[in-house]
C-alpha cells in the first residue's frame, strides 16, 4: 500500500477553533500526509471565527459549549445524519480519531460497523483535569472511560514513551505507536532573544526571568507556579516573573501574582522571541503527555524546571538540562530555581544543552512515523483485498 491508497477521516474535537498545541500538531501532520498523497477530511466542531485555517477540507460536526467557565471549547454531540452522509460518501479506509469524547467514541462504532481501520492519538490527559475543577473523584472514571476507548481502536499513537506507560498502567492492550512533536528551528533558537524587548517589559539585563509559557488555564498548574513564586519572595530570590499567553485563568493569575508581566498571546516571530527571552521555564503541569513548550524553550537555549510527569521526563536530562520535581514539591520547585537564579554558569550550560537536545525533535520525522503507523494499521487489511 502506498500513501496515495490512503484515505482518512480525522475527528477533532478542536481543529482550528481555539489555538493549541494539539491542533496544531494535528493539522501539521495533515499538511504531511496531504503533502505524501494522501486524501484525509476533517470532522471537527467549528465556529464563526475559527483562531486559524484549516488544512485540509473541515466538516462541521454537531456541538455544545462547555461548562465550568470553559465555554471557548466545544464539546461534540457525536455524528449527524449531515456527517454520516458525508462520511459514507468520503468513504475512508481509515478513521482517525484525537479525542475520547462522544463523537470519538462514535465514529470509532461507525468505523468498526463498517469493517474500516482505526486509530487513536492521544495528545491531552483529559483524567487529570478533575483534580483542578474540584471533580477528582471523577477520575477514576475518566481513566476507565479512557481504557475502554483505547481498546477499541487498532492503533494508538502517543506523543512520548512515557504516556505509553501510562496507557499500559491503564489497562490498554492496543499496539502503541509514537508519534511525537517538531520544532521549528528558525523560530525557536537563542539567536531570537532581544534585550531591547525585554527592557521594554522592565526586565533589566542582569534580571532572571522566571517565565510560564502557555494557555492560562488552571490544568497548567498555575496554582502550584503562584505558590512557588510566592516562596521565593519570601527567601528573598531576585528575579522578575514573566508570563507568555493569555486565556480564561488570566484574571485569576494576575491577583495570584501581581508582580508578574504579562506578554498577552504571542504568535510567529514575535513568540520566538518572547520564548529567547525568557531564563528560566517553569511548567508545572501534569497534564501534558508531551510538552511542546518543553521543547520550544530548551530550543531557544532556556533551563528548564518542570514537574516530573509525563512528556517532561522525555524532554529534561535532570541536573544537565534543567531540573525534575515531585508535581506538587513547592519547597522542591523554589530550591531548583533559586539554584539556577543563583548560579549564572548552571543556567547557561542548562540552556545550552538543552538547545543541543531539542535538534531532534523535527516534524517531517515525527509526522513521517504517523504515516508509516497508518500504513501498518492498512498493512492486513490490504492483504484480505488481495485473497479475495
Amino acid at each position: 500500500m502506498q500513501p496515495s491508497d490512503i484515505r482518512v477521516a480525522i475527528f477533532s474535537g478542536n481543529y482550528n477553533y481555539v489555538r493549541d498545541g494539539a491542533n496544531q500538531a494535528l493539522n501539521k501532520l495533515a499538511r504531511h500526509l496531504l503533502d505524501a498523497g494522501v486524501t484525509l477530511r476533517v470532522y471537527s466542531p467549528t465556529v464563526a471565527r475559527p483562531a486559524f485555517e484549516p488544512t485540509g477540507d473541515l466538516v462541521d460536526v454537531p456541538a455544545l459549549a462547555l461548562p465550568l467557565g470553559r465555554d471557548e471549547y466545544r464539546l461534540g454531540l457525536g455524528l449527524s445524519g449531515g456527517v454520516r452522509r458525508d462520511l459514507a460518501a468520503f468513504a475512508p479506509n481509515l478513521v482517525h480519531v484525537a479525542a475520547p469524547e462522544i463523537t470519538g467514541h462514535r465514529a470509532v462504532s461507525w468505523a468498526r460497523r463498517n469493517g474500516i481501520a482505526t486509530v487513536a492519538s492521544l495528545h491531552t490527559r483529559f483524567e487529570t483535569y478533575a483534580r483542578y475543577y474540584r471533580l477528582g473523584m471523577l477520575e477514576p472514571l475518566m481513566i476507565g472511560l479512557s481504557k475502554r476507548f483505547y481498546n477499541r481502536v487498532d492503533r494508538v499513537l502517543v506523543p512520548s514513551p512515557s504516556m505509553g506507560e501510562v496507557l499500559r498502567g491503564w489497562g490498554v492492550t492496543t499496539p502503541i505507536s509514537i508519534w511525537s512533536r517538531g520544532i521549528d528551528h528558525a523560530r525557536f533558537n537563542p539567536a531570537r532573544r532581544d534585550l531591547a524587548w525585554r527592557r521594554s517589559l522592565g526586565i533589566g539585563d542582569e534580571d532572571v526571568a522566571v517565565s510560564f509559557l502557555g494557555r492560562l488555564v488552571l490544568e497548567k498548574g498555575l496554582g502550584i507556579f503562584a505558590d512557588v513564586i510566592a516562596e521565593l519572595k519570601r527567601r528573598g530570590v531576585p528575579h522578575k516573573v514573566l508570563v507568555i499567553g493569555d486565556g480564561p485563568a488570566r484574571g485569576w493569575f494576575t491577583e495570584r501574582v501581581p508582580e508578574a508581566i504579562f506578554t498577552g498571546f504571542q504568535s510567529g516571530d514575535d513568540l520566538g522571541r518572547a520564548v529567547a527571552g525568557m531564563d528560566v521555564f517553569f511548567m508545572p503541569s501534569v497534564t501534558e503527555t508531551f510538552g511542546n513548550v518543553t521543547t520550544e524553550a530548551m530550543a531557544a537555549g532556556v533551563a528548564v524546571v518542570a514537574a516530573r510527569a509525563t512528556g517532561a521526563v522525555d524532554l529534561v536530562q535532570q541536573g544537565v538540562t534543567g531540573f525534575l520535581v515531585p508535581p506538587t514539591d513547592i519547597r522542591a520547585y523554589a530550591d531548583a530555581i533559586q539554584q539556577l537564579v543563583e548560579d549564572p554558569a548552571l543556567r547557561r550550560s542548562a540552556g545550552e544543552a538543552g538547545h543541543r537536545a531539542a535538534q531532534r525533535y523535527v516534524w517531517e520525522s515525527a509526522n513521517q512515523a504517523a504515516l508509516e503507523a497508518y500504513l501498518e494499521v492498512l498493512a492486513p487489511q490490504q492483504s484480505v483485498d488481495c485473497r479475495a
